[in-house]
């Protein structure tokens, strides 16, 4: 058993730091750039007067970072070699998306919006997976050109987190001598509306309310006349890109149904475990970055005439909090590590408990660090002169979405208690 990284992801990361000084920290610095990071960030990033909406400025400086990965062959790293990228691994991502993110504020990475150097796009995956050859040749050239920008429209406004019961209807409709379907409902969170060009519409096509089969998937394009943009919903970290969308007579070819009819949330969760596991971590990444800098600070202040770290008042809070980090560092490796060696389906049905306690375990994580940093850092650790509280409101997001921490940890149960996974029937009398 050896834990030690592969060598060409160690020099990788190395490259990776020489990309992020030589190149995307002047382009933070640039025309007061830092604006967006420093204690103005949220101001700076929201045009309040257009719903909320990041302000242009916000997302050309995004898109500029974002070009020069690209030049640069880093962003696309997680994709398919046969879809333009590097075929990173799981493992490979989890150990990129912690370091980025144990830098801090940055233009390299920040998650507000899902933005990095290193891009985390699953939809690419499910496209690989999911797509048919008539969808490949139709769509493939326009992904791998980022003509093809797509939402995912899962969550309803009246069910949440259990996708079972949604109410968007999809039923087979003619017209004009094509087979289609014509989608009703509405969905919520659908993030990034705004700038996309399609959206992955999840709707039942059969069964009754809470089965998990009878859901299929579409794509749909955004500026449908039936698709409509009915609020957008201001968050506890400004600026919002997720609204209340509704869909009103929308009809589609039956070209743009993705994967098996009635077999959607297959999808769903191909999308999730992929997302569920990079996302914890980047919140290990960012709950490290608060522990180090409360470590930092600690040692340099000084109170009644001794060192802030002097007391162990100060010392044990933290000390649990880098022993957890140890720890869960270990689960995120150890689980991604066997994703990559399991079949994209398998994963679903093998270790889905794993990738749960990973991003429950590592969202709460930072909410804690986060916390734990604005009291070591006492008033000025509250003020936005330093980032802990926007990393606070940030993540605290993700023990609410990619399925609630409630929801996490009843998969996890459903596996130890032998209702689902590999334990399935061992505790069923005979």
């Amino acid at each position: 058993m050896d834990f030690a990284l592969p060598q060409d992801l160690v020099d990788y990361l190395a490259e990776l730091d020489r990309f992020i000084e030589n190149t995307i920290k002047p382009i933070e610095q640039r025309d007061d750039n830092i604006r967006f990071f420093d204690h103005r960030r949220e101001h700076a990033r929201t045009d309040w007067d257009n719903h909320g909406l990041p302000r242009a400025e916000w997302e050309a400086l995004l898109t500029e970072a974002r070009e020069a990965a690209e030049k640069a062959g880093h962003y696309r790293y997680a994709w398919p070699v046969e879809m333009g990228g590097h075929g990173g691994s799981n493992l490979a991502m989890a150990v990129i998306r912690e370091h980025l993110a144990a830098k801090g504020l940055g233009l390299h990475n920040d998650l507000q919006n899902e933005h990095s150097i290193v891009g985390n796009n699953p939809f690419v995956l499910m496209f690989r997976n999911f797509a048919t050859e008539a969808q490949f040749a139709m769509y493939g050239e326009k992904l791998r050109n980022g003509e093809i920008r797509t939402a995912f429209g899962l969550t309803e406004p009246k069910h949440g987190s259990d996708a079972t019961y949604m109410e968007t209807r999809a039923v087979r409709e003619e017209r004009n001598g094509a087979g289609g379907w014509r989608i009703d409902g509405e969905k919520m969170w659908t993030t990034g509306m705004h700038a996309v060009t399609h959206v992955l519409v999840f709707a039942r096509t059969s069964g009754e309310d809470g089965a998990a089969r009878g859901i299929t998937v579409f794509l749909v394009p955004a500026n449908h006349p039936g698709v409509k943009i009915e609020e957008w919903l201001w968050t506890f970290n400004m600026p919002t890109d997720h609204p209340r969308v509704s869909f009103t007579d929308v009809w589609v070819p039956d070209d743009a149904m993705w994967g098996v009819e009635g077999r959607g949330l297959g999808l769903g969760q191909s999308f999730v475990h992929q997302n569920r596991i990079r996302q914890a971590a980047s919140s290990l990444g960012a709950a490290v970055y608060c522990i180090e800098e409360s470590v930092k600070y600690a040692r340099a202040r000084k109170t009644f005439g001794k060192s802030l770290a002097d007391n162990q008042a100060i010392q044990w809070p933290l000390v649990e909090l880098a022993t957890q980090a140890e720890m869960l560092r270990l689960l995120i490796r150890k689980t991604a590590w066997e994703m990559d060696r399991l079949e994209h389906r398998e994963i679903e049905r093998q270790i889905s408990d794993k990738v749960s306690m990973c991003n429950y375990w590592a969202n709460r994580l930072v909410c804690e660090a986060a916390d734990r940093a604005m009291q070591v850092h006492g008033g000025l650790g509250y003020s936005r002169h330093k980032p802990f509280e926007h990393i606070y409101r940030h993540h605290r997001r993700y023990r609410i979405t990619e399925g609630s921490e409630e929801i996490q940890i009843r998969k996890v149960a459903a596996f130890l208690f032998g209702y689902l996974g590999p334990r399935k029937g061992m505790f069923e009398r005979e």
